[in-house]
This record gives structure tokens, sequence and C-alpha cells, in this order.
């Protein structure tokens, strides 16, 4: 990962982004960007009822998401590499998923003035899964707002990322399906992954392990 300085890892909701930011992190001494759910004093207010609380969340979210990104523009002299559990342009999935016309308006109004600060990973792991067991690891972590989450909307959060990240270009893309890998509880999984990324050629790669 020598070349690597910005490393983000994306996916839905449950599929397992922090805990592989943490471990990739703390294997190679890199900065840690986490985000950060829960200081989003509206999130449970969004899972319980989500058309009333939508624009304040991502609002919020938007907001915070810039400011941390803003940290990443300072060098680090102590840790060349930088791991993070999201990217900024995330924030237009749940947006679009989300988000009334008008509501969407102005969130486009103030989002896109905000994306231009943004620096851009040098590489993406999009981690995908089965909603089977996305919705195992969410009930498994027990984190109260999410108990108010739903098959019909995961399953709709799964097709918008889908559909985001195939038509993403902005950063070299990994596609990893992390359905039966385990990157905490087993170390072959995570260094097979450290080789997918060592030897990423640029562009999108679709790794699977299951037919390899």
């Amino acid at each position: 990962m020598k070349d690597i300085g910005y490393l983000a890892i994306e996916g839905v909701i449950g599929v397992g982004k922090t805990s592989l930011a943490r471990r990739l992190a703390r294997d190679i001494d890199a900065r840690l960007v986490l985000e950060t759910h829960d200081a989003n004093p509206f999130i449970e207010d969004f899972y319980r009822d989500p058309a009333h609380y939508a624009f304040q969340t991502q609002m919020f979210f938007l907001l915070s998401r810039f400011q941390q990104q803003q940290e990443l523009l300072q060098q680090d002299v102590f840790h060349p590499h930088t791991i993070s559990d999201y990217i900024f342009a995330k924030d237009k999935i749940f947006a679009y998923l989300n988000l009334e016309d008008r509501e969407l308006k102005l969130y486009e109004q103030v989002s896109s003035t905000l994306e231009k600060n943004i620096t851009k990973p040098d590489l993406i792991i999009y981690l995908q899964s089965t909603l089977d067991r996305l919705m195992k690891n969410i009930r498994r972590r027990g984190r109260s707002y999410e108990k108010y989450i739903t098959e019909e909307y995961l399953e709709a959060l799964m097709e918008a990322y889908n559909h985001f990240f195939f038509h993403y270009y902005e950063s070299p893309l990994l596609v990893v399906n992390a359905t039966n890998l385990d990157f905490v509880k087993r170390e072959e999984d995570l260094n097979t992954l450290k080789e997918q990324i060592d030897n990423h050629p640029g562009g999108v790669v679709f790794f699977n392990p299951m037919i390899v």
C-alpha cells in the first residue's frame, strides 16, 4: 500500500466498513478517519420517521462530513497513510434516496459548493454483501436506532449504492464481494484483500473470492 496515501472503504450499512478500516489502519499505522453516526442528533428520529426527519439528518451529515474531510487536507507527518470508512460523495446516495424534490434542490445547492474542496481517495474499496448477511450484522451490533431499519429500505439502499458506484470514475475502485469474508477474525481473508490492494492496476476491479 506504499503508493496509496488515501484509502477509503465504502458499502451499505452493516457491510463491515469500519471494522476493516480499523484493521488496515492498525496494520500499517495509518491515520484513521471514521464517520460519527452517533453524533447526529436526528439519526434515531429519521429511522423511526424518515419523511419528517430526512432533511435534518442529511444536512447534519453533509456538514459534519465536510468538516471532517477538511482535516484530511492537513498533512500528518507521523502517518503518511490515511484510511477512512466513507467517502464524501456517498452523501448524495442517501440524499437522492430519502429527500423529496424541494429538499433535494436545497441540498444540491449546498453540496455542490462544498464538494469542490474535497480530496479524492487514491483507491476506494467498495464492499458488497447479501441482504441476509447485512441484516444479521445490523442486528448483531445492536445500535438502538438501527432497529428501525427494514429489509425494504436496506434493499433500496443496496440498489442505490450499486448504481452510484457502477457510474463512479473519480477514483480507482476495488469492488469486493465480502459475503463470506471476515477481515477481523480470519487473517487469510485480510491478507488476500491486501494483495488485491497492492496489485490494483487502476480503474475498476471486481474481486469475488467465491469464484476465484
